[in-house]
């Protein structure tokens, strides 16, 4: 590659990509700087790994223990067509996991009651800050007062008074004596303390003061308790965590959110939904992508540009494969459990506060430290202390005889008890998940060939190579994955005491050490749960940091234009006031417009948000003045880690000036995208900003966090066993392998560059003609030669058995692709000549060969269908639509529908399963 482009080394080629004042190559102190083996990886994870003490936790708030059903274990969450793949934005080669997350919204709006609901959130903390945005906004922001109710768990408070905080929202825990400025209310569905609480009375008064009232509950609850839609709850949100997810200390899990149907265009997230092919046959798709912040950018009302699909879609094969009995079964018995706790230890004359309950009592005691440390001692059971005398038990699906014997001390007749009945009044009445998916797959069997069909229709990484420009699609290593699988990591709670997490303490320690080497920083959080999170987070500890200092006043921040969309979102969800720059012709940030507007705004300029390398794919020469200027006047500067993949080793945020960074843990550090989720955002600060990092209401962190910013996520170090691959990335790779990683990932982009030079236009390089990690395909040209647009050849790739390269983004009509470093030399040559073949194809309509309508471009892509029924009339062959290449008729990944129509599943919004079909007397 590197004689291709005309170069005798490395060094040399480097040197024409990274600008001089920019490239320090400042060595990594990551240790082993030769990175693992992966037997000594292996090894030091498991010391690591056996310094967690695995307890039987029964803390609840939120999380519990359950059992991941070993089907679903082996052939999804360690699965790589399940992990690898991307947020299915191309439908026609993502029907499987589209499918399965239909499964899920169908699965949360059963069982809630309502009407709507999306494919997943980051967590139930940030969920309910969702809920109160939506409410916020339904008032157009004219109330300002919303009422959490004593019943909500206290992180869940904390994100949401986090979230409050910068639109000047009034959190009040007693309702008000006028609710005039009342615009919504948030209660728990069980409550934190365990109490089944009617809360129709409340949704009426919040509901007669003009404003939404939001229910956070519980998925295996709701499977025998009223739903939420019966108190005519507007939001219901929680967590499907114990639909066989693993606590892992904190997430990865999937937050449910579902709402009536008057809030579908504005329910936050990612939304599937049901449309036609070209065939006219049903299929799935991501649904309503307008109101998303890519494209409202700062007027959008949510910054979200994730979810957690990998974990949905595990909630979801847990309900299948359990069905509507099974689901009631466990939850029946749990309920049992938790009666017969309650009798007996109202026998032996402990005083049980709640006098209703589900699956969590909370007692009365002399001393709740004493009787917490009692529990771990002598049981090896870890209980919540709610306060000084009281404590709290949460049982679930993993409790046994014994562990119920163990709870209460003493043997005393348990079994005498095989079944307690819900209270009346809180009974669920009729059926529920009466649709043919949860009622069909419930032998593993069964259970097995219905995810392998799913699995079979989805291009994952496993399949090819997934250039995706600024999503730096990496194919994770095997060795990086085993952990999340060990119970060492994944049976324990995140609030249980610090002592019993020690191996996880000490690789979040190193982890964070690491990061902030690499980005030439000074301290790190890994709370964020998602990059866009991360970005909301760095903003707001700049906010925090200003207000402290007395910059309280400064609130303007600048974007470039061509900034991702999440970057305004974020500016916006943190109380600051958008100012764009301009970019030059050349696709480098306008550094006249940048002086010009931070002088206009020198009194009240907070920040500006930059990526680098720029989000057009190049380095640009001026960052450090742009960085001066920004300083110059007062402001932070925050950059954007999209594109860390091409910095590491070669030159480092904080060497350039940089105040905070955030990362894509699930881009450049391994983390796989799971279909749209599992990520995770980490900051990366100057020392300046370390005070302000966010803390914990339950979970003391480190150091002291009186000047810490409210959690921005509902466990204090977001989705923690995660952190394993991250942290086992970096370990293999060294600090020396990490940095020769950047130098493979600049020479793949630039390699393919050269060959596709000759066929397509590429956009933005440097004045040595060089991209950086990723480059621009243009092709908007061919819209007026042959009437052939991106996406067009996007859907072309999929016969060619590649996932598109991002589509229209930074530049309309444009293909942006990033190869990353883990490509070998044949799959990068793969791709190239399948680009190269396509534009042979759209020669041939320039030259009439071809019709400008009626060809293998626009009928795109083909599946077995499309080719093999009916007469074939096309100017072109089936053979010529299927295999236009050698290497597909022994290699071929075949799109199980054609082309999608948008319009009409905008228009015919259906986010749910086929209902079950009307019996005769219904019809009646």
């Amino acid at each position: 590659m590197l004689k291709t482009l005309g170069y005798l080394s490395i060094d040399a080629f480097v040197a024409d990509v990274v600008p001089e004042k920019i490239l320090t190559r400042r060595p990594l102190r990551i240790k082993p700087a030769e990175g693992f083996a992966e037997s000594e990886l292996t090894k030091r994870l498991k010391e690591i790994a056996l310094k967690n003490t695995v307890l039987r936790s029964y803390i609840g708030t939120g999380y519990y223990g359950t059992i991941v059903p070993a089907v679903i274990q082996r052939n999804i969450l360690e699965c790589p067509e399940w992990y690898t793949s991307y947020t299915p934005y191309q439908p026609e080669i993502s029907q499987g996991r589209l499918e399965s997350l239909l499964n899920y919204q169908t699965l949360v709006t059963d069982i809630t009651g309502m009407s709507i609901a999306n494919a997943s959130l980051l967590d139930e903390g940030s969920a309910a800050a969702e809920a109160m945005l939506l409410s916020f906004h339904s008032t157009r922001g004219k109330k300002k007062t919303y009422y959490v109710d004593a019943s909500v768990h206290p992180q869940t408070l904390a994100c949401i008074q986090s979230r409050a905080l910068v639109f000047g929202i009034k959190i009040v825990q007693e309702l008000p004596e006028n609710d005039k400025d009342l615009f919504g209310a948030v209660a728990q569905y069980p409550a934190t303390d365990g109490s089944v609480n009617d809360w129709t009375a409340l949704s009426e008064r919040v509901h007669a003061a003009g404003g939404l009232f939001s229910v956070a509950s519980d998925l295996l609850a709701l499977t025998v308790l009223r739903p939420p839609s019966e108190f005519a709850a507007d939001i219901v949100f929680g967590t499907s965590q114990r639909f066989g997810v693993p606590m892992g200390y904190g997430g990865p899990h999937a937050a449910f959110f579902a709402a009536s149907d008057s809030h579908k265009r504005k329910i936050p997230g990612r939304l599937v939904g049901v449309s036609k092919d070209r065939l006219g046959d049903d299929a799935y798709r991501l649904a309503l992508q307008t109101r998303e912040q890519h494209i409202r950018r700062e007027k959008a009302t949510s910054n979200i540009c994730t979810a957690q699909a990998l974990l949905a879609n595990m909630a979801a094969m847990y309900a299948v494969y359990h069905g509507p009995k099974g689901l009631q079964a466990i939850a029946n018995r749990v309920y049992t459990i938790a009666t017969i706790l309650v009798f007996a230890l109202r026998k032996l004359g402990f005083e049980v506060l709640n006098e209703t309950w589900f699956d969590t009592i909370t007692i009365r005691t002399s001393d709740a430290d004493r009787v917490l440390a009692h529990a771990v001692a002598q049981y090896g059971i870890n209980l919540r202390k709610v306060n000084n005398t009281d404590v709290s038990v949460s049982v679930d699906e993993t409790v046994t005889k014994e562990d119920l014997v163990d709870l209460i001390s003493v043997e005393l007749g348990i079994t005498g008890i095989s079944s307690a009945p819900i209270p009346p009044q809180f009974k669920r009445q009729g059926k529920i998940l009466d649709y043919k998916v949860f009622n069909s797959y419930h032998t593993e069997a069964e259970m097995l060939r219905y995810i392998h069909h799913l699995q079979s229709k989805d291009l994952s990484l496993a399949n090819s190579m997934i250039p995706l420009g600024s999503c730096t699609m990496k194919l994770n290593a095997t060795t990086q994955m085993v952990a999340l699988s060990w119970p060492e990591f994944g049976s324990l709670h995140p609030f249980l005491p610090r002592d019993q997490a020690k191996g996880y303490t000490e690789l979040i320690l190193e982890l964070e050490a690491d990061l902030a080497d690499i980005t030439g920083l000074d301290a790190t959080s890994l709370q964020p749960n998602s990059g866009a999170q991360g970005e909301y987070t760095g903003l707001r500890v700049i906010r925090a940091y200003l207000d402290a200092t007395g910059g309280s006043h400064r609130r303007v921040c600048l974007i470039p234009v061509s900034a991702h969309g999440t970057n305004p979102a974020s500016a916006a969800m943190a109380g600051m006031k958008v100012v764009p720059i301009k970019c030059t012709a050349q696709g480098e940030l306008d550094i006249g417009d940048l002086e010009v507007k931070a002088v206009k705004h020198k009194d009240e300029l907070a920040a500006i948000m930059m990526t680098y390398p720029s989000t057009f794919g190049v380095f640009e020469p001026r960052v450090r003045d742009a960085i001066d200027i920004v300083h110059k006047y007062g402001g932070q500067v925050y950059m954007d880690g999209a594109n860390m993949n091409a910095q590491i080793g070669l030159c480092s945020p904080g060497d350039m000036g940089v105040d905070v960074c955030h990362l894509n843990l699930h881009k450049t550090f391994c983390i796989p995208h799971g279909g749209g989720g599992p990520g995770m955002g980490p900051i990366c600060v100057k020392s300046h900003l370390e005070p302000f990092l966010p803390g914990h209401p339950v979970v003391s962190m480190a150091g002291d966090e009186s000047a810490a910013i409210q959690p921005v996520a509902a466990a204090p170090w977001g989705s923690a066993s995660i952190l394993t691959i991250s942290w086992a990335y970096i370990k293999l790779m060294g600090g020396k392998g990490i940095t020769k990683s950047t130098e493979y990932a600049l020479l793949n982009a630039n390699y393919m560059a050269k060959r596709l030079r000759e066929h397509y236009p590429i956009l933005y390089t440097n004045a040595q003609g060089r991209c950086a990690h990723e480059f621009i395909v243009d092709v908007r040209g061919m819209k007026e030669t042959a009437d052939i647009e991106a996406i067009d050849v996007a859907k072309r790739l999929q016969d060619y058995g590649f996932h598109a390269p991002t589509m229209s983004w930074p530049v309309a009509g444009t293909l942006m692709i990033e190869p990353t470093e883990s490509e070998c030399l044949a799959e990068l040559d793969r791709f190239c000549d399948a680009l190269i073949s396509i534009r042979q194809e759209i020669r041939q309509i320039e030259n009439g060969e071809q019709p400008r309508e009626n060809n293998v471009l626009k009928n795109s892509p083909h599946s077995l269908k499309d080719l093999l029924t009916g007469e074939w009339y096309r100017p072109y062959s089936r053979e010529q639509a299927a295999f236009p290449l050698p290497y597909l008729k022994e290699r071929k990944f075949w799109p199980t529908v054609t082309r999608l129509d948008d319009t009409y599943g905008d228009l015919n919004l259906f986010c749910t399963c086929e209902p079950p079909a009307l019996e005769p007397e219904d019809l009646s």
